[in-house]
Parts: structure tokens; sequence; C-alpha cells
């Protein structure tokens, strides 16, 4: 799953995005709001985290302007602790959840899959789809009970296209959500990881829809 990761604080952003990173994301980053305003434009992202203090453009200002050109992203703000007012102006304009500063990382991965969860309207981290069973939180898969040995590659591509059941998702997409964005994503890359998750989930899981892409029906 790719996110957006927009906040000016140096430390508190290279920190983020490398909890997220350990947690299975593949995240973009802005300092600025006008870089993460064009990068959530023109990106594909589960989710975007915005802090509202922003330089260049402020948070509010990117909020809203995603919100008025129909974009359904899910977005938790950073808000500094206190500043309810700012709070409630960001769920108004569009947020769906809010964390106020300074607060734990775990807190806010915990928020983000809630989001994830329920823009996929997922009710509980557990996606079960035939002898496969997806924890989404432990990021742990299993069949039949047995514990399946997946790499981050293949997790990550069984999570999103199973968080996307019944929607046939292209290379590109796969790629955008599972590789970083400094990685050369070779198409037959994606083609040699959905062949090794088929050896191990079952070849009939993960349709091949020829010209289109991969779905999990």
């Amino acid at each position: 799953m790719r996110l957006l990761l927009i906040e000016d604080d140096d430390d508190l952003r290279e920190a983020l995005k490398r909890d997220l990173a350990g947690a299975g994301y593949v995240t973009d980053e802005a300092a600025e709001g006008e870089t993460g305003l064009h990068l959530a434009e023109t990106g594909d992202y589960g989710a975007i985290v915005l802090d509202l203090g922003l330089p260049v453009l402020d948070g509010l200002t990117v909020l809203k302007t995603l919100r008025s050109a129909g974009s359904l992203t899910p977005v938790l703000i950073l808000t500094a602790r206190g500043r309810w007012r700012e709070r409630v102006t960001g769920l108004r304009a569009g947020a769906d959840d809010y964390l106020a500063k300074p607060f734990e990382i775990e807190e806010l991965r915990a928020r983000l899959e809630a989001l994830i969860r329920r823009s996929a309207r997922l009710a509980q981290p557990l996606l079960n789809i035939g002898e496969i069973e997806i924890d989404l939180s432990a990021r742990r898969v299993t069949r039949e009970g047995r514990e399946l040995s997946l790499t981050p590659k293949e997790y990550r591509t069984l999570a999103f296209l199973a968080l996307n059941r019944g929607r046939v998702l292209s290379k590109a997409e796969l790629g955008d959500h599972v590789y970083a964005e400094d990685i050369d994503r070779d198409p037959n890359v994606i083609e040699v990881t959905v062949a090794r998750l088929r050896k191990k989930i079952g070849r009939d899981m993960i349709e091949t829809r020829r010209g289109h892409g991969y779905v999990i029906a």
C-alpha cells in the first residue's frame, strides 16, 4: 500500500517514513504543501498523512483543494495538541481522522490501518478469501490455519489485491503500491511475484485478465 506523508518537520517525517516502511508501506513524502498537493493530485495513494501547519501552502488548503476536486483518499491530519478549533475545521473540511502532536507512532499506524479498512468497507483487520486468511494488522497470512512465509513484496501484492477484491489491477497500479518510487518497476517483476504467490496461496486465487491485469474475485 502506498501512502503520502506531508510533514515539514524533517526529523518526524523521516522517523514516520522509516516506521511505515517497517510496517510494510511504501511512502512518498513532501516537506511543504505545494509539493504535497501535486503528489496527491497525480499519485494513487491508500491514505494521506497531512500536517496542517505547512509552509508554502497550508494543510487545510491542501485538504480543501483535494476534496473540491472529488478526491476520496482517506486523510489523517496532524495538529498541535490543544488546537481543538483547528481539528474541528479540518474534520469539517473533509479529513477522516486527526492525531494531536506529540503522538505515539504505533497509534498513527493503528489509525491508518482503520482508515484503510474503512475505505475498503472492512469492519475488522481480518480478510478471509477461501482457505486464505490475511491479518492486515499483524501482516500475517495463513492457509487453513498454517502460516505462510511471504516476502514483503509478496505480502504487499496480496494485501493490495485483497483490499481491492473484485477490481482488476494493472501491473502499473500494482507496481505503484508495491515498490518504492526510486525502484525500477519492471512489469516482469510483478509477473514473477504473482507466480510465486500462486505457488503459496493456490493458483486459482489470483486471476489473470489478459491485457488488463490481475484480480482476486
